[in-house]
């Protein structure tokens, strides 16, 4: 029988896979930084391949350092919202322009033919000359120069703790073109969706810099500063520049980071990933960056048997930006911390890397996603590290979820990541409910069929971008239950869940039971007897929409008959070995129960 499951969920995916399609681009970059000014020139060729089933007569850009200006979009939204994040404020509306970041496009051409062009805002709008048919390919040639802004949020130059260059979203990205069209969203310090490649970077930069990036470092015995192996020693002349060369395979955006003052460690895993360390030495990060290495090769082995096989050569973790910020292969970490706050930012940042960095989600739809499935495998990494966390994995995100759960403050999931009223209802849907989503779901299918499915759809939908409704499927499939209920109702609305116990009667060993449901989504619910004899009994109640029931691992429960969702009330009576004492509904805790205290009922001795 495993073998005809297997077999057919491989047929499955096989089928849906042939009608899948996304786009690719091969970029090759060559970049000379003006270190003084902080401005660079770039050059950029990019083959890009439309496998859509669409002719395609525009394309657009996005020009991510143009938000960095006074006025920009991410300026206005930042300073109209009633939250904003204390990082950005109104930082950007008193820029000097030697301060600003911009991009200036000085030349574009599609097979060597220029191009028409308009810029608005952070978004590139290109007319074509020559339409892209659908499985055909076409190259642009760039030409274009930038100025680093003051770093405000994520990119920029000369952070809080004193590094140089934090390069991300630094060159003009061209937009991703799914199956819901062109994204096309303008920066205002949100996510981010791109189109899967491979990049050539060429960086050319005074010698005394060091860089960290996305990708191999190709010429490491050129460049020496700790890339070379070990014993071989590169000398060269003051004032001299290097030309660092990059390549990364099967990725969706590029990033790097360089600072005079950095140094570099790195360690591999027992699978041959090579982790790179670099940071700024000094009384606070001397002690705590070079312990980082064995920690993380703890992490990269917890979260290859439990959701993936990271499937790159290296990870980079890097002192940078302006608190901890996701890129393939590498991260940015403001740096001067003790080990365990390191090792907490270090996990959540790698941990994307097989959310945001493999699966590639689409981010302005699906950051809790992203996000929330970050936040539930760092507290399951977290837990293996230190041990005594394990109690209090996912309580945190479960509080912060109840703390907006129907409310105002709360919106859908189904909200765009821009359009959020206030970023603290978007943290909390990203992070928090986005995990507390995973956390229940593991309750509903049960462990075994919970590990085995994020696996699995790890490996049918690695570097691809899935969306929730394959998640959904690959579940459905392994557990054999129907879980529209849960994903429509978790997603798409803001309705909460809220049971409420209350004895009919009871008459020796005798009970009568009814629940109450007061919130509007429905659950399977577990319960706990405890009896006077110092036994317990165990309950399961499934949900009718389901069509299947849990699988158990670790207790046997007596399984009653299902709970119809319409119904907003359930009773039950039992003839038991003993009296009972206590009932508890839910006494795992893994219900986002918004109201706990009507889950116990307790009786006299």
């Amino acid at each position: 029988m495993k073998f005809w499951i297997g077999l057919s969920l491989a047929l499955s995916f096989a089928q849906a896979d042939a009608q899948y399609w996304q786009q690719k681009v091969d970029y090759s970059m060559q970049i000379t930084m003006e270190e003084d000014s902080n401005q660079f020139t770039g050059k950029q060729k990019l083959k890009y391949t439309n496998h859509s089933p669409f002719t395609l007569n525009k394309v657009y850009y996005h020009l991510y350092f143009n938000a960095f200006q006074p006025n920009s979009e991410m300026d206005v939204r930042s300073r109209s919202l009633p939250d904003p994040d204390k990082r950005v404020g109104s930082r950007i509306q008193n820029l000097s322009p030697r301060e600003i970041g911009y991009h200036h496009i000085l030349s574009l051409k599609q097979e060597g033919k220029e191009l028409n062009y308009r810029v608005s805002g952070t978004i590139l709008e290109v007319t074509l000359n020559k339409a892209i048919e659908p499985g055909k390919s076409t190259e642009f040639e760039m030409e274009f120069e930038s100025q680093v802004p003051l770093q405000i949020r994520r990119s920029g130059r000369d952070n809080a703790e004193g590094i140089r260059f934090s390069m991300t979203q630094w060159y003009p990205k061209i937009c991703e073109f799914d199956k819901d069209g062109w994204h096309t969203d303008p920066y205002i310090a949100r996510e981010f969706h791109g189109v899967w490649g491979d990049y050539d970077v060429i960086i050319d930069m005074d010698s005394s810099y060091l860089i960290g990036a996305t990708g191999e470092l190709l010429n490491a015995g050129e460049i020496g500063k700790g890339y070379e192996e070990k014993g071989r020693k590169v000398k060269r002349k003051e004032g001299t520049r290097l030309h660092w060369h990059f390549k990364a395979e099967n990725v969706h955006d590029f990033a790097w980071a360089a600072d005079p003052d950095y140094t570099h460690l790195k360690t591999v895993t027992n699978r041959g990933v090579v982790l790179h360390m670099i940071y700024q030495p000094d009384s606070i990060t001397s002690e705590s960056w070079p312990q980082l290495g064995d920690f993380m090769k703890q992490s990269v082995e917890i979260m290859d048997s439990s959701f993936g096989v990271y499937p790159f050569p290296q990870y980079t973790f890097i002192q940078g930006g302006d608190g901890g910020m996701e890129y393939p292969m590498m991260t940015l970490i403001t740096g001067k911390r003790a080990i365990s706050s390191l090792v907490g930012v270090s996990v959540h940042e790698m941990n994307h890397s097989w959310f945001q960095g493999v699966l590639a989600f689409d981010e302005s739809h699906y950051y809790w996603m992203d996000e929330g499935f970050t936040v539930y495998s760092g507290d399951v990494v977290m837990s293996r590290l230190y041990p005594v966390l394990a109690k209090t994995a996912f309580i945190g995100s479960y509080k912060s979820y109840l703390s907006v759960a129907g409310t105002r403050e709360e919106e859908p999931l189904t909200t765009h990541a821009d359009w959020f009223e206030t970023n603290k209802g978007y943290g909390i849907a990203a992070y928090s409910k986005g995990s507390v989503f995973l956390a229940q779901l593991r309750y509903i299918v049960g462990d075994a069929i919970f590990e085995k499915s994020m696996l699995e759809f790890f490996n049918a939908w690695k570097f691809k971008h899935p969306t929730p409704t394959d998640l959904k499927i690959i579940f459905e499939l392994n557990s054999g239950m129907e879980l529209d209920w849960y994903w429509e109702q978790w997603i798409q609305t803001t309705h909460t869940i809220d049971y409420s116990l209350r004895v009919g009667s009871r008459d020796g060993k005798k009970v009568a039971v009814t629940i109450d449901r007061i919130g509007e989504i429905p659950m399977p619910l577990e319960i706990r007897l405890k009896l006077k004899d110092g036994s317990e009994q165990w309950l399961y109640i499934p949900l009718s929409l389901m069509h299947e029931k849990k699988a158990f691992e670790e207790r046997s429960p007596m399984i009653l008959s299902d709970w119809r969702w319409v119904d907003t009330s359930y009773s039950f009576e039992l003839e038991l070995g003993s009296e009972v004492e206590e009932i508890e509904l839910d006494p795992m805790h893994r219900l986002a129960d918004t109201d706990r205290d009507n889950n116990l009922l307790s009786f006299p001795k």
